[in-house]
């Protein structure tokens, strides 16, 4: 260690007294190289300043009294600069690790969702989930049997981060444990709700919304956890139907019974399910309102269902420069024929 600060101390003396006398540019970029082996050795701000002072001191004889004191409250400030720099640093490695880690995390939120494609001629199915920062409290589902019966979900945590990411692990794999349910969406909320009670922290609550399509009589059945309301639309009429549904959220208590609904789809018919992150979006500091939503999907409606969420969440982003204040999510399941 001595060996490498007299190295240093007689480098730096060099490059001084070369600066000193030539004003050389060539000899400024050496020394911008050698900060970069300071900071390679680890070398505090304040241990540079007192490099610095050395060697001046040694070079020059007889400085003014006025000058080694300016020195000295030099030193001082960077002793103190130097202990909030290393603090800087430390944070700054962490804040990294913490990156990092939640990379990972996102990366696992998303081999949680389906990316499979839907095989129905009878049905057009498109959905939209896009997070508000690196990861993401919303969580979607879908799947087909071997009978065409199709379920599909939308959740949200109450909750970020990594813990958020485990919940919606949790979801997945409980839904895929109970394929007898699929087609019974209250009987299948029940059951996630004594997982959820059972395995996630009293400050963690999920809603979500869950419905299973049956291709033969074309029905769609559906329950809600507390979830935000969706919208049926209705060709013949050209009409929107909110979805209002009651249901406490997931995960409060052991014991609730979900209410079960129906929805008969001719064709043109299709549902719209959402995560609150569509419909709190704001504008100038005013929310969304809910009719904005279906004037939009309106708008659209002619296009393939998953063009149809595209384009909405195109719209919405932009009215929001570009800044989503909320994790969104926008599923629509029409039927064809």
């Amino acid at each position: 260690m001595e060996e490498t600060k007299l190295s240093m101390y007689q480098l730096y003396k060099e490059m001084l007294n070369d600066y000193l006398q030539h004003k050389s540019e060539h000899v400024l970029y050496s020394a911008q190289q050698l900060s970069k082996e300071m900071l390679e050795k680890d070398m505090s701000p304040e241990e540079m300043v007192s490099l610095h002072i050395s060697v001046f001191k040694e070079m020059v004889e007889d400085l003014p009294e006025e000058v080694v004191d300016s020195f000295e409250l030099l030193l001082e400030v960077m002793i103190g600069y130097g202990l909030a720099h290393r603090e800087f640093m430390s944070l700054r490695d962490r804040q990294r690790q913490l990156d990092s880690e939640l990379n990972v995390a996102a990366k696992m939120q998303e081999s949680l969702l389906p990316h499979e494609e839907i095989n129905l001629k009878t049905l057009d199915f498109g959905v939209i989930s896009v997070p508000a920062g690196k990861m993401s409290g919303d969580y979607y589902h879908y799947i087909q049997d071997e009978n065409g019966n199709m379920g599909v979900a939308v959740a949200d945590v109450i909750g970020k981060g990594v813990p958020a990411a485990m919940c919606m692990s949790m979801i997945k794999y409980a839904m895929d444990s109970l394929p007898e349910q699929r087609l019974q969406p209250a009987a299948l909320l029940e059951s996630l709700n004594r997982v959820v009670e059972r395995n996630i922290a009293d400050d963690m609550f999920i809603t979500m919304v869950y419905g299973s399509y049956d291709p033969k009589k074309h029905n769609f059945y559906y329950a809600s956890a507390g979830h935000e309301p969706g919208f049926f639309y209705n060709a013949d009429t050209d009409t929107f139907k909110e979805l209002k549904t009651k249901g406490l959220v997931l995960g409060i208590t052991p014991k609730v019974h979900y209410e079960e609904f129906s929805l008969s789809l001719e064709p043109g018919d299709f549902v719209v399910l959402l995560s609150d992150g569509v419909t709190e979006g704001r504008t100038e500091g005013e929310f969304i309102e809910r009719e904005d939503i279906t004037k939009l999907i309106r708008k659209y409606k002619h296009l393939p269902a998953q063009d149809i969420v595209n384009q909405v969440f195109r719209e919405l982003e932009k009215m929001q420069d570009f800044h989503l204040r909320d994790d969104f999510t926008l599923l629509i399941l029409r039927r064809n024929v």
